[in-house]
């Protein structure tokens, strides 16, 4: 693969997803897939962040009172429009600036690994580019793909690695972090294990592609290029964990995602078959509770413990 030339943008639906083809049948539509950054939050705490959050509104209402009037005169009840204007306000407190600068150093360092021109880099950052080439050199590392976008298809999950590299003869996923911190990189392995275990994809063509270097899915390299400080530091992070962490994480999302636990309330001494159809924990059961049930069995039992067993096959 050839490092120069920019990537690839993926075609995204309203909600953000990438589209992407299924791998049968050839030529079918492409379909929305879960983000691996999406995934990888699941099982997140964000205590922390919607306090963050939260200080990042008010600063933004002292710093713009036309927020605060606009506020004033929202009708309380008009949803879309509160959450627009908190979302402004932290927007003016800075809760975005982070992330747009972050977005420009993966830009830079994106064109730096591709061997093209990095063009004009402001003061206040030459010394992040500065610091993250004296840390690759000193790695030694070769790399041998630069946002390399993957699938994983049994979750219909994607997500692309900032980059693969080569050192020492092994080949890992790595990726470059540009928060002020290191301290919240649970999801972090999770996302890694996710490009280390999924398959390249082909953009433009649509398909997927053997991978010409497999990945470690024991490890991944965490590159930390906190902005604005010029120093950059490499961390092993535990990918095998991360992949354990990802099985529970797909768990924790089809657990959120019933809409079946809240029940209208009926007497649990109506029909006591019922009753024990609708406590069966797995498929097993309402075979025990037809057997010992027999003379009392009727059509409503049977349609009761169809919709049973339907319900804990998708579980």
């Amino acid at each position: 693969m050839t490092l120069t030339g920019p990537a690839p943008t993926i075609e995204r639906d309203r909600w953000g997803r990438p589209m992407i083809a299924p791998p049968q049948p050839l030529g079918a539509k492409p379909v929305g897939y879960t983000r691996a950054t999406t995934v990888a939050k699941a099982l997140d705490n964000t205590a922390g962040l919607m306090l963050w959050k939260q200080r990042m509104t008010l600063l933004g209402l002292v710093a713009r009172p036309d927020l605060r009037i606009a506020a004033a005169a929202t009708d309380a009840s008009d949803s879309k429009a509160l959450n627009r204007l908190a979302e402004e306000a932290a927007d003016a407190g800075g809760a975005s600036a982070a992330a747009t600068t972050g977005t420009a150093l993966h830009a830079f360092t994106e064109r730096l690994d591709r061997g093209l021109d990095v063009g004009h880099v402001p003061a206040e950052h030459t010394g992040d580019l500065d610091a993250y080439q004296r840390l690759t050199t000193d790695i030694g590392w070769t790399v041998r793909h630069v946002e390399q976008f993957t699938v994983l298809d049994a979750y219909r999950v994607a997500g692309t690695a900032d980059r693969i590299v080569e050192i020492d003869g092994r080949w890992y996923v790595a990726d470059l972090k540009t928060g002020a911190s290191v301290g919240f990189h649970h999801s972090w392995a999770v996302q890694f294990a996710i490009y280390a275990h999924g398959m390249p994809y082909d953009i433009e063509a649509r398909r997927r592609m053997p991978w010409d270097v497999v990945p470690d899915i024991d490890r991944a390299i965490v590159i930390h290029l906190p902005a604005g400080k010029g120093t950059a530091a490499a961390y092993w992070i535990d990918i095998a964990a991360g992949w354990e962490a990802f099985r529970l994480a797909t768990q924790a999302r089809k657990w959120l995602a019933r809409r079946d636990l809240l029940t209208p309330y009926a007497s649990p001494t109506a029909d006591p078959v019922i009753a024990a159809i609708e406590s069966a924990t797995e498929p097993g059961e309402l075979d025990a509770i037809w057997a010992s049930h027999q003379a009392a069995w009727t059509p409503e039992h049977t349609a009761a413990a169809k919709a049973r067993k339907a319900h804990l096959n998708n579980l």
